[in-house]
């Protein structure tokens, strides 16, 4: 009788050693609703799986609540969320950016007088992971960490404006049925026009005497990555780029920060 090779015994081994079942089911269901962009009910995932109904049910609550995985809202299917895809391009794409950003973030706010903040998306809202403060002895800004409303902010809009396909089809599972559907429906016309532009310049929506700039960094098929907002305050002592000169600012860093 062939013996078996002694470094295929030992993987064997391994394997059965630290089996973890569960763990297992809920990246079978994972992998398998990968494959499926429009989702599987629940009785397709048993069937698919070939395991009982009541310990798939349990594993598919718990990725629910977790949000690896999005049921409709008529609760009869289920989806992957953008979860993974963001656990999977999070910190080291995130490192590099704001790697190379800082350094231009920092000049533009010596050269405006402004201060900048860098924010990239975060499933339903928006994360602040950078902040360049200015020279002098004022500046409004936002901690980094912080995450920020998509339909209620000026970095938030232009995410929204220049999200690629899947992002938006994703986002729009996500709201399905919610308030949030319904703002952000009517709020087409002015994400169009953001488009367009290529920018945001207008009122904070969340604080006054403030006009928040906003420009996308963008990927090679045109869709944003990450939003630079500089928060624009009018100083008295004019030592300070105008707004449509700090726009240009703007702009240059966001071009040399945008993939090509």
């Amino acid at each position: 009788m062939p013996k078996r090779p002694i470094n295929a015994a030992n993987d064997q081994d391994k394997d059965e050693r630290y089996r973890a079942p569960a763990l297992d089911k809920g990246l079978d269901i994972l992998e398998l609703l990968s494959e499926q962009p429009g989702g599987l009910t629940r009785a397709e995932i048993v069937k698919a799986m070939g395991r009982g109904p009541s310990e798939v049910y349990r594993m598919l609550e718990r990725l629910v609540a977790r949000d690896y995985v999005s049921r409709s809202p008529e609760g009869d299917r289920y989806a992957l969320t953008m979860k993974l895809f963001i656990l999977a391009h999070r910190h080291p794409p995130v490192r590099r950016l704001v790697a190379r950003a800082l350094p231009l973030m920092d000049a533009f706010a010596s050269e405006a007088g402004q201060s900048c903040h860098l924010v990239v998306p975060e499933g339903g809202a928006a994360l602040v992971v950078a902040h360049a403060s200015c020279p002098g002895n004022w500046e409004f800004g936002i901690r980094i960490g912080a995450h920020i409303e998509l339909l209620t902010t000026s970095s938030g809009h232009i995410l929204l404006a220049f999200l690629d396909e899947q992002a938006q089809s994703e986002l729009a599972m996500r709201w399905e049925g919610t308030k949030q559907a319904e703002a952000r429906d009517k709020l087409e016309p002015v994400l169009e026009a953001y488009r367009q532009a290529g920018h945001r310049v207008g009122p904070s929506q969340q604080m006054r005497a403030i006009e928040d700039i906003s420009v996308p960094i963008l990927s090679p098929d045109g869709y944003a990555i990450a939003v630079l907002t500089c928060p624009y305050i009018q100083r008295l002592d004019d030592k300070q780029a105008d707004i449509d000169q700090t726009l240009v600012l703007l702009k240059d860093v966001a071009a040399k920060l945008s993939l090509s």
